[in-house]
């Protein structure tokens, strides 16, 4: 894996606008379908006592509760996130780190009967909703409920894009502004592979993460507990590769891609990575594209990008300035 770090500073996240046509009318009528089924959900949870520091509490103990459907359909269905724009996660430790950028997303925090709201949420203002041991089981997942005190209902982040939706459409450029390093993603399939990459494109202070068609969903919950909370920090947008040459092109990117070595594709040259290979990339705008675990790169990657390996000596090469290829 190759990852060239810059310190470009994070776009501001902007609003989109969406042009009156049928086609979004009827995104549109799917979108308020969802949200229906959130306020359904909304107002499924009976009102408990009013805890000391001013959240409203709510009481949950069936799992037929149209609010634990919903959460359910959360965590199984990337479908269903995208058209409700929220997304679940399971356990307090990402709650808390997720909770470092942007506290006031979330929309429920669902916590075991006798568990006490956390200190580092004191200042939600939102729906405390308790519920037995049975629906805490029913929405995380799990078997056990020993490690699992809470569970929260967040929106999507405000810069997750998905080019494929009438909604998010045409909404791209408004999304960067002059990016220098983005990470592209070819089929990425393990969640846990993929959220570790996008928190490492955010260590790394890149301006964002591309997904190309089969990559598995960012907000899928092992992908969210991998990226640590860059998934809320970083630009996300899926996807095609013709959406990704148009990116490309407004902004004069330069597209190389990993491969190894040792895989016999002699349709053109790979390049080795080198410190002057690194330096050489320094004032470039670049996509690299990394392929998939078992698939390697897609047959488009490889006709349009150049491509580099990286030799596997167990050293890592590092160019001057805080600028550093990471191995």
């Amino acid at each position: 894996m190759l990852l060239l770090a810059r310190a470009p500073p994070l776009p501001p996240p902007l609003a989109a606008s969406y042009p009156a046509t049928p086609e979004r009318a009827l995104r549109f009528r799917s979108i308020s379908s969802s949200r229906a089924a959130v306020a359904t959900a909304s107002a499924a949870a009976k009102p408990a006592a009013s805890s000391r520091s001013g959240q409203k509490r709510k009481q949950v103990a069936s799992v037929a509760n149209p609010l634990v459907k919903h959460c359910v359909k959360l965590r199984l269905s990337a479908a269903y996130r995208r058209s409700c724009r929220r997304l679940l996660l399971v356990g307090l430790a990402p709650i808390l780190e997720m909770c470092r950028f942007e506290l006031d997303a979330i929309d429920y925090l669902l916590l075991l009967d006798g568990v006490e709201v956390p200190e580092e949420l004191r200042e939600f203002c939102g729906d405390v909703v308790y519920v037995s041991a049975a629906v805490m089981k029913k929405v995380s997942g799990m078997q056990s409920v020993d490690s699992t005190e809470a569970i929260a209902v967040m929106h999507m982040p405000r810069h997750f894009r998905d080019l494929g939706s009438h909604e998010d459409g045409d909404s791209l450029h408004g999304l960067f502004n002059h990016p220098k390093r983005i990470l592209v993603l070819d089929g990425i399939q393990d969640p846990g592979n993929l959220g570790t990459l996008i928190r490492s494109a955010c260590a790394f202070k890149w301006d964002g993460v591309f997904l190309l068609p089969a990559s598995c969903d960012p907000f899928n919950e092992k992908a969210l507990r991998a990226a640590r909370g860059a998934s809320l920090q970083l630009p996300v947008v899926t996807g095609t590769w013709h959406d990704l040459h148009e990116l490309m092109t407004k902004y004069n990117m330069k597209m190389m891609a990993g491969h190894p070595e040792s895989s016999g594709d002699a349709s053109k040259g790979i390049q080795s990575l080198s410190k002057e290979l690194a330096d050489s990339l320094l004032n470039e705008s670049l996509c690299l594209v990394l392929g998939s675990e078992g698939n390697g790169l897609s047959s488009e990657t490889l006709q349009a990008c150049e491509l580099v390996n990286i030799p596997m000596e167990g050293k890592s090469i590092l160019s001057h300035n805080s600028q550093a290829i990471w191995i």
